[in-house]
Protein backbone atom coordinates (compact mmCIF):
# COMPACT_ATOMS: atom_id res chain seq x y z
CA UNK A 1 0.00 0.00 0.00
CA UNK A 2 1.07 3.62 -0.38
CA UNK A 3 1.31 6.28 2.09
CA UNK A 4 -1.60 7.85 1.84
CA UNK A 5 -4.26 4.07 1.91
CA UNK A 6 -1.85 3.22 5.15
CA UNK A 7 -2.71 6.57 7.07
CA UNK A 8 -6.03 6.20 6.51
CA UNK A 9 -6.64 2.86 6.91
CA UNK A 10 -7.90 2.31 3.37
CA UNK A 11 -7.60 -0.95 2.81
CA UNK A 12 -8.67 -2.09 6.11
CA UNK A 13 -12.29 0.06 5.76
CA UNK A 14 -12.46 -2.67 2.11
CA UNK A 15 -12.71 0.89 -0.20
CA UNK A 16 -10.27 2.54 -2.38
CA UNK A 17 -9.27 5.68 -2.82
CA UNK A 18 -11.08 5.90 -5.83
CA UNK A 19 -14.23 5.36 -3.64
CA UNK A 20 -13.06 7.63 -1.23
CA UNK A 21 -12.58 10.64 -3.94
CA UNK A 22 -16.00 9.84 -5.48
CA UNK A 23 -17.31 9.80 -2.14
CA UNK A 24 -15.63 13.17 -1.03
CA UNK A 25 -17.68 14.62 -4.51
CA UNK A 26 -21.07 13.13 -4.16
CA UNK A 27 -20.53 14.76 -0.16
CA UNK A 28 -19.68 18.01 -1.76
CA UNK A 29 -22.56 17.85 -4.28
CA UNK A 30 -25.11 17.72 -1.26
CA UNK A 31 -23.63 20.39 0.82
CA UNK A 32 -22.39 22.61 -1.78
CA UNK A 33 -25.34 24.81 -1.27
CA UNK A 34 -24.06 25.76 2.01
CA UNK A 35 -21.48 28.49 0.03
CA UNK A 36 -24.39 29.99 -1.25
CA UNK A 37 -27.35 30.01 1.29
CA UNK A 38 -24.69 30.81 4.31
CA UNK A 39 -23.63 34.19 2.80
CA UNK A 40 -27.52 35.48 1.97
CA UNK A 41 -28.65 34.41 5.18
CA UNK A 42 -25.46 36.41 7.00
CA UNK A 43 -25.94 39.33 4.72
CA UNK A 44 -29.67 39.99 6.69
CA UNK A 45 -27.24 40.59 9.67
CA UNK A 46 -24.95 43.47 7.86
CA UNK A 47 -22.47 41.74 6.77
CA UNK A 48 -20.35 41.52 3.10
CA UNK A 49 -21.98 38.60 0.96
CA UNK A 50 -18.61 38.00 -0.89
CA UNK A 51 -16.09 37.87 2.39
CA UNK A 52 -19.02 35.62 4.15
CA UNK A 53 -18.71 33.17 1.01
CA UNK A 54 -15.08 33.37 1.22
CA UNK A 55 -15.11 32.56 4.84
CA UNK A 56 -17.70 29.92 4.77
CA UNK A 57 -15.14 28.02 1.86
CA UNK A 58 -11.75 28.68 3.75
CA UNK A 59 -13.94 27.51 7.29
CA UNK A 60 -15.79 24.42 5.79
CA UNK A 61 -11.97 23.62 4.35
CA UNK A 62 -10.52 23.78 7.48
CA UNK A 63 -13.07 21.83 9.68
CA UNK A 64 -13.41 19.03 6.60
CA UNK A 65 -8.77 18.80 6.89
CA UNK A 66 -8.79 18.62 10.45
CA UNK A 67 -11.52 15.90 10.64
CA UNK A 68 -9.79 13.83 7.52
CA UNK A 69 -6.33 13.88 8.66
CA UNK A 70 -6.68 13.94 12.73
CA UNK A 71 -10.05 12.62 13.36
CA UNK A 72 -9.66 10.00 9.99
CA UNK A 73 -13.52 10.07 10.31
CA UNK A 74 -16.01 10.32 6.72
CA UNK A 75 -17.50 13.89 7.84
CA UNK A 76 -17.15 16.88 6.27
CA UNK A 77 -17.95 20.19 8.24
CA UNK A 78 -19.23 24.05 7.07
CA UNK A 79 -21.10 26.46 9.05
CA UNK A 80 -24.04 25.35 10.32
CA UNK A 81 -27.35 25.70 8.99
CA UNK A 82 -29.92 26.75 11.70
CA UNK A 83 -27.04 28.03 13.31
CA UNK A 84 -26.63 30.65 10.86
CA UNK A 85 -30.29 31.55 10.91
CA UNK A 86 -29.94 32.18 14.70
CA UNK A 87 -26.97 34.23 14.04
CA UNK A 88 -28.68 36.32 12.13
CA UNK A 89 -32.51 36.53 12.99
CA UNK A 90 -32.02 35.91 16.63
CA UNK A 91 -28.78 37.61 17.86
CA UNK A 92 -28.73 40.50 15.21
CA UNK A 93 -32.34 41.78 14.20
CA UNK A 94 -34.10 40.06 17.10
CA UNK A 95 -32.06 41.40 19.86
CA UNK A 96 -29.85 43.63 18.69
CA UNK A 97 -26.48 42.84 19.24
CA UNK A 98 -23.82 43.87 16.32
CA UNK A 99 -23.19 41.02 14.14
CA UNK A 100 -19.64 41.79 15.18
CA UNK A 101 -20.83 40.99 18.89
CA UNK A 102 -22.66 37.74 17.33
CA UNK A 103 -19.02 36.47 15.27
CA UNK A 104 -17.94 37.20 19.85
CA UNK A 105 -20.13 34.90 20.92
CA UNK A 106 -19.86 31.96 18.37
CA UNK A 107 -16.03 32.55 19.01
CA UNK A 108 -16.71 32.27 22.70
CA UNK A 109 -19.18 29.39 22.07
CA UNK A 110 -16.47 27.54 20.24
CA UNK A 111 -13.88 28.00 22.70
CA UNK A 112 -15.74 26.02 25.08
CA UNK A 113 -16.34 23.70 22.86
CA UNK A 114 -12.58 23.03 22.63
CA UNK A 115 -12.27 22.38 26.54
CA UNK A 116 -14.52 20.51 26.54
CA UNK A 117 -13.48 18.34 23.89
CA UNK A 118 -10.26 18.04 25.41
CA UNK A 119 -11.26 17.09 28.62
CA UNK A 120 -13.31 14.27 27.33
CA UNK A 121 -16.33 16.00 28.84
CA UNK A 122 -18.38 16.38 25.15
CA UNK A 123 -16.89 12.53 24.62
CA UNK A 124 -17.92 11.56 27.86
CA UNK A 125 -21.55 12.63 26.93
CA UNK A 126 -21.65 10.99 23.98
CA UNK A 127 -20.36 7.62 24.99
CA UNK A 128 -23.01 7.43 27.83
CA UNK A 129 -26.29 8.06 25.39
CA UNK A 130 -28.15 4.63 25.82
CA UNK A 131 -28.25 2.72 22.63
CA UNK A 132 -32.17 3.04 21.56
CA UNK A 133 -31.51 6.49 21.91
CA UNK A 134 -28.94 6.91 19.60
CA UNK A 135 -30.63 4.65 17.43
CA UNK A 136 -33.54 7.01 17.48
CA UNK A 137 -30.96 9.84 17.07
CA UNK A 138 -30.02 8.45 13.72
CA UNK A 139 -33.43 7.34 12.43
CA UNK A 140 -34.31 11.12 13.66
CA UNK A 141 -31.61 12.87 11.13
CA UNK A 142 -33.13 10.47 8.62
CA UNK A 143 -36.57 11.88 8.76
CA UNK A 144 -35.03 15.63 9.22
CA UNK A 145 -33.29 14.91 5.92
CA UNK A 146 -36.60 13.33 4.13
CA UNK A 147 -38.27 16.77 5.16
CA UNK A 148 -35.55 18.52 3.93
CA UNK A 149 -35.43 17.20 0.99
CA UNK A 150 -39.26 17.04 0.05
CA UNK A 151 -39.43 21.14 1.32
CA UNK A 152 -36.50 22.05 -0.99
CA UNK A 153 -37.34 20.54 -4.07
CA UNK A 154 -41.57 21.20 -3.53
CA UNK A 155 -42.78 18.03 -3.35
CA UNK A 156 -43.89 19.54 0.15
CA UNK A 157 -45.12 22.86 0.00
CA UNK A 158 -47.02 24.81 2.72
CA UNK A 159 -50.30 24.82 3.24
CA UNK A 160 -52.42 27.22 6.09
CA UNK A 161 -55.19 24.66 7.03
CA UNK A 162 -53.15 21.62 7.29
CA UNK A 163 -49.66 23.14 7.45
CA UNK A 164 -48.02 20.91 4.74
CA UNK A 165 -49.41 19.34 1.63
CA UNK A 166 -48.51 17.78 -1.22
CA UNK A 167 -46.63 19.92 -4.09
CA UNK A 168 -47.41 20.09 -8.01
CA UNK A 169 -45.54 17.08 -8.75
CA UNK A 170 -46.32 17.86 -12.78
CA UNK A 171 -43.41 21.24 -12.44
CA UNK A 172 -39.96 20.23 -13.05
CA UNK A 173 -38.44 20.54 -9.74
CA UNK A 174 -40.71 18.08 -7.54
CA UNK A 175 -40.60 15.72 -10.57
CA UNK A 176 -36.87 15.78 -11.29
CA UNK A 177 -36.59 14.92 -7.87
CA UNK A 178 -38.73 12.07 -7.97
CA UNK A 179 -36.37 10.89 -10.95
CA UNK A 180 -33.53 11.15 -9.10
CA UNK A 181 -34.77 9.33 -5.95
CA UNK A 182 -35.61 6.62 -8.47
CA UNK A 183 -32.98 6.49 -10.31
CA UNK A 184 -30.65 6.50 -7.23
CA UNK A 185 -32.55 4.16 -5.26
CA UNK A 186 -32.21 1.98 -8.43
CA UNK A 187 -28.55 1.71 -9.05
CA UNK A 188 -27.95 1.38 -5.93
CA UNK A 189 -30.03 -2.20 -5.52
CA UNK A 190 -27.88 -2.88 -8.97
CA UNK A 191 -24.70 -1.92 -6.67
CA UNK A 192 -23.56 0.16 -9.08
CA UNK A 193 -20.69 2.61 -7.80
CA UNK A 194 -21.22 5.84 -7.25
CA UNK A 195 -24.97 5.54 -8.20
CA UNK A 196 -25.93 9.28 -5.71
CA UNK A 197 -23.88 10.94 -8.18
CA UNK A 198 -24.74 9.47 -11.29
CA UNK A 199 -28.55 10.72 -9.63
CA UNK A 200 -27.10 13.85 -8.85
CA UNK A 201 -25.51 14.39 -12.05
CA UNK A 202 -27.54 13.28 -14.28
CA UNK A 203 -30.59 15.71 -12.97
CA UNK A 204 -28.49 18.55 -12.91
CA UNK A 205 -27.43 17.90 -16.77
CA UNK A 206 -31.30 17.42 -17.52
CA UNK A 207 -31.83 20.34 -15.71
CA UNK A 208 -29.25 22.16 -17.97
CA UNK A 209 -30.51 20.65 -21.30
CA UNK A 210 -33.86 22.46 -20.39
CA UNK A 211 -33.05 25.33 -19.61
CA UNK A 212 -34.09 24.99 -16.14
CA UNK A 213 -30.57 26.24 -15.12
CA UNK A 214 -28.73 28.89 -16.63
CA UNK A 215 -25.07 28.24 -17.67
CA UNK A 216 -23.16 30.85 -15.79
CA UNK A 217 -19.71 30.36 -16.46
CA UNK A 218 -16.76 28.42 -15.10
CA UNK A 219 -14.22 30.49 -13.06
CA UNK A 220 -14.16 33.64 -10.94
CA UNK A 221 -12.22 35.50 -8.67
CA UNK A 222 -12.69 34.68 -4.80
CA UNK A 223 -14.69 37.90 -3.57
CA UNK A 224 -12.28 40.17 -0.32
CA UNK A 225 -12.30 38.48 2.98
CA UNK A 226 -11.38 41.44 4.23
CA UNK A 227 -14.78 43.35 5.52
CA UNK A 228 -15.20 40.13 7.45
CA UNK A 229 -11.42 38.79 8.93
CA UNK A 230 -10.69 39.87 12.73
CA UNK A 231 -13.79 41.94 13.14
CA UNK A 232 -15.77 40.26 15.92
CA UNK A 233 -15.96 41.95 19.07
CA UNK A 234 -15.06 39.51 21.83
CA UNK A 235 -16.01 42.27 24.14
CA UNK A 236 -19.55 43.26 23.33
CA UNK A 237 -20.12 39.58 23.18
CA UNK A 238 -19.05 39.41 27.28
CA UNK A 239 -22.56 41.47 28.14
CA UNK A 240 -24.73 39.77 30.26
CA UNK A 241 -27.27 39.51 27.98
CA UNK A 242 -25.20 37.44 25.59
CA UNK A 243 -24.43 34.49 28.14
CA UNK A 244 -28.11 32.91 26.94
CA UNK A 245 -26.79 32.97 23.33
CA UNK A 246 -23.59 31.96 23.85
CA UNK A 247 -24.94 28.80 25.85
CA UNK A 248 -27.39 28.50 23.00
CA UNK A 249 -24.84 28.43 20.65
CA UNK A 250 -23.14 25.59 22.69
CA UNK A 251 -26.27 23.87 22.93
CA UNK A 252 -27.15 23.92 19.86
CA UNK A 253 -23.78 22.78 17.84
CA UNK A 254 -22.88 19.73 21.04
CA UNK A 255 -26.14 18.37 20.20
CA UNK A 256 -26.26 18.74 16.10
CA UNK A 257 -22.98 17.61 16.05
CA UNK A 258 -23.25 14.65 18.14
CA UNK A 259 -26.07 13.47 16.28
CA UNK A 260 -24.29 13.73 13.42
CA UNK A 261 -21.77 12.02 14.35
CA UNK A 262 -23.74 9.43 15.78
CA UNK A 263 -25.79 8.80 12.14
CA UNK A 264 -22.47 8.96 10.03
CA UNK A 265 -20.17 6.76 11.82
CA UNK A 266 -23.31 4.12 12.46
CA UNK A 267 -24.18 4.51 8.37
CA UNK A 268 -20.69 3.69 7.62
CA UNK A 269 -20.76 0.55 10.06
CA UNK A 270 -17.44 2.02 11.86
CA UNK A 271 -19.63 2.02 15.85
CA UNK A 272 -18.25 -0.62 17.80
CA UNK A 273 -21.81 -2.97 18.90
CA UNK A 274 -22.54 -0.15 22.32
CA UNK A 275 -22.97 2.52 19.32
CA UNK A 276 -19.13 4.03 20.55
CA UNK A 277 -17.49 6.07 17.61
CA UNK A 278 -13.54 5.98 16.64
CA UNK A 279 -11.71 8.67 17.62
CA UNK A 280 -14.35 11.00 19.14
CA UNK A 281 -12.55 12.55 21.26
CA UNK A 282 -10.66 14.12 17.92
CA UNK A 283 -13.55 14.44 16.19
CA UNK A 284 -15.29 16.67 18.64
CA UNK A 285 -11.60 18.77 18.59
CA UNK A 286 -12.22 19.17 14.84
CA UNK A 287 -15.68 20.71 14.56
CA UNK A 288 -14.79 22.58 18.10
CA UNK A 289 -11.63 23.61 16.41
CA UNK A 290 -13.47 25.07 12.80
CA UNK A 291 -16.04 27.05 15.10
CA UNK A 292 -13.26 28.99 16.27
CA UNK A 293 -11.86 29.50 13.22
CA UNK A 294 -14.65 29.92 11.31
CA UNK A 295 -15.68 33.01 13.81
CA UNK A 296 -12.31 34.69 12.91
CA UNK A 297 -12.82 34.37 9.42
CA UNK A 298 -16.55 35.71 9.61
CA UNK A 299 -18.98 33.26 9.48
CA UNK A 300 -21.30 31.50 12.13
CA UNK A 301 -20.80 28.61 14.00
CA UNK A 302 -19.25 25.44 11.82
CA UNK A 303 -20.28 22.03 12.61
CA UNK A 304 -20.13 18.48 11.36
CA UNK A 305 -22.99 17.19 8.67
CA UNK A 306 -25.67 14.69 8.35
CA UNK A 307 -25.41 15.24 4.15
CA UNK A 308 -21.98 13.42 4.69
CA UNK A 309 -24.19 10.51 5.13
CA UNK A 310 -24.64 10.45 1.01
CA UNK A 311 -21.07 10.19 0.72
CA UNK A 312 -20.92 7.34 3.23
CA UNK A 313 -23.54 6.02 0.76
CA UNK A 314 -21.47 6.35 -1.87
CA UNK A 315 -19.13 4.04 -0.60
CA UNK A 316 -16.89 6.66 1.69
CA UNK A 317 -15.30 5.15 5.22
CA UNK A 318 -12.29 7.20 5.75
CA UNK A 319 -10.86 10.28 6.39
CA UNK A 320 -9.81 10.66 2.85
CA UNK A 321 -13.28 11.52 1.50
CA UNK A 322 -13.32 14.44 4.10
CA UNK A 323 -10.32 15.98 2.91
CA UNK A 324 -11.41 15.63 -0.74
CA UNK A 325 -14.37 17.58 0.10
CA UNK A 326 -12.01 20.38 1.91
CA UNK A 327 -10.40 20.69 -1.24
CA UNK A 328 -13.67 20.63 -2.91
CA UNK A 329 -14.47 23.81 -0.90
CA UNK A 330 -11.19 25.16 -1.65
CA UNK A 331 -11.65 24.93 -5.13
CA UNK A 332 -15.03 26.25 -5.14
CA UNK A 333 -14.15 29.67 -3.88
CA UNK A 334 -12.40 30.37 -7.83
CA UNK A 335 -15.02 27.94 -9.09
CA UNK A 336 -18.21 29.31 -7.85
CA UNK A 337 -20.46 29.78 -10.85
CA UNK A 338 -20.07 26.14 -11.73
CA UNK A 339 -20.71 24.75 -8.32
CA UNK A 340 -24.00 27.44 -8.63
CA UNK A 341 -25.43 25.15 -11.82
CA UNK A 342 -25.97 21.87 -9.18
CA UNK A 343 -29.93 22.86 -8.61
CA UNK A 344 -31.53 21.83 -4.91
CA UNK A 345 -34.13 19.67 -6.99
CA UNK A 346 -30.52 17.49 -8.23
CA UNK A 347 -29.45 16.66 -4.36
CA UNK A 348 -33.13 16.32 -2.91
CA UNK A 349 -33.42 12.69 -4.37
CA UNK A 350 -29.97 11.61 -2.80
CA UNK A 351 -30.85 13.09 0.45
CA UNK A 352 -34.59 11.25 0.59
CA UNK A 353 -32.46 8.14 -1.02
CA UNK A 354 -29.89 8.69 2.64
CA UNK A 355 -33.06 8.96 4.68
CA UNK A 356 -34.44 5.92 3.51
CA UNK A 357 -30.88 3.78 4.51
CA UNK A 358 -30.56 5.88 7.86
CA UNK A 359 -34.23 4.93 8.78
CA UNK A 360 -33.26 1.47 8.47
CA UNK A 361 -31.86 1.14 12.35
CA UNK A 362 -35.43 1.57 13.78
CA UNK A 363 -35.45 -2.92 12.75
CA UNK A 364 -33.62 -2.82 15.78
CA UNK A 365 -35.93 -0.94 17.98
CA UNK A 366 -37.34 -3.15 20.91
CA UNK A 367 -40.80 -2.02 20.08
CA UNK A 368 -42.55 -4.17 22.83
CA UNK A 369 -40.40 -2.20 25.46
CA UNK A 370 -42.44 1.08 25.41
CA UNK A 371 -39.86 2.74 27.81
CA UNK A 372 -37.30 2.67 24.97
CA UNK A 373 -39.96 2.50 21.83
CA UNK A 374 -41.90 5.73 23.15
CA UNK A 375 -38.31 7.91 23.31
CA UNK A 376 -36.96 6.56 20.27
CA UNK A 377 -40.58 7.52 18.72
CA UNK A 378 -40.69 11.41 20.19
CA UNK A 379 -37.16 11.85 18.99
CA UNK A 380 -38.23 10.37 15.36
CA UNK A 381 -41.51 12.66 14.87
CA UNK A 382 -40.26 15.83 16.53
CA UNK A 383 -36.72 16.38 14.87
CA UNK A 384 -38.27 16.80 11.71
CA UNK A 385 -41.50 18.53 12.86
CA UNK A 386 -39.81 21.05 14.93
CA UNK A 387 -37.24 21.24 12.35
CA UNK A 388 -34.06 21.17 15.01
CA UNK A 389 -32.08 18.10 15.64
CA UNK A 390 -31.35 19.45 19.09
CA UNK A 391 -34.97 20.50 20.43
CA UNK A 392 -35.63 16.21 19.00
CA UNK A 393 -32.72 14.97 20.67
CA UNK A 394 -33.38 17.35 24.02
CA UNK A 395 -37.06 16.00 23.93
CA UNK A 396 -36.52 12.42 23.61
CA UNK A 397 -34.31 12.64 27.07
CA UNK A 398 -36.86 13.72 28.49
CA UNK A 399 -39.05 11.22 27.71
CA UNK A 400 -36.40 8.41 28.41
CA UNK A 401 -35.97 9.48 31.52
CA UNK A 402 -39.13 9.87 32.70
CA UNK A 403 -40.47 6.87 31.38
CA UNK A 404 -37.90 4.96 33.39
CA UNK A 405 -38.45 6.65 36.60
CA UNK A 406 -42.08 6.30 36.30
CA UNK A 407 -42.03 2.26 35.86
CA UNK A 408 -38.92 1.90 38.10
CA UNK A 409 -36.29 1.35 35.91
CA UNK A 410 -33.68 3.59 37.74
CA UNK A 411 -30.77 1.72 37.19
CA UNK A 412 -31.37 2.34 33.26
CA UNK A 413 -30.90 6.10 33.49
CA UNK A 414 -27.08 6.94 33.85
CA UNK A 415 -25.38 9.21 35.59
CA UNK A 416 -24.84 11.55 32.31
CA UNK A 417 -28.22 10.92 31.24
CA UNK A 418 -29.77 12.42 34.51
CA UNK A 419 -27.57 15.47 33.92
CA UNK A 420 -28.26 16.29 30.61
CA UNK A 421 -31.95 15.13 31.12
CA UNK A 422 -32.07 17.92 34.17
CA UNK A 423 -29.96 20.53 31.53
CA UNK A 424 -31.76 19.72 28.53
CA UNK A 425 -35.67 20.44 30.67
CA UNK A 426 -33.69 23.76 32.43
CA UNK A 427 -33.11 24.78 28.59
CA UNK A 428 -36.71 24.22 27.57
CA UNK A 429 -38.58 25.59 30.25
CA UNK A 430 -36.29 28.82 30.77
CA UNK A 431 -34.67 29.47 27.65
Amino acid sequence: MNAIERYFGIDGQNTTIKIELLAGLTTFLTMAYIIFVNPNVLADAGMDKGAVFVATCLAAALGCFIMGIYARLPVALAPGMGLNAFFTYGVVLGMGYTWQAALGAVFLSGCIFVLLSLFKIREWIINAIPMSLKQGVVAGIGAFLAFIALQSSGVIVGQDATLVALGDMKTFSPAMAALGFIVITGLAYKKVTGAVTIGILLIAIISLIAGQTQFTGIVSTPPAIAPTLMQLDIAGAFDIGMVSVIFAFLFVDLFDTTGTLLATTSQAKLVDKDGNIPNIGQALLADSTATVAGSLLGTSSTTSYVESVSGIAAGGRTGLMAVTVGVLFLLSMFFAPLAGMIPAYATAGAIFYVAVLMLGVLKDIDWYDLTEAAPVTVVLLFTPLTYSIADGIALGFITFTALKVITGKYSQVSVAVWVLTIILLAKIVFL
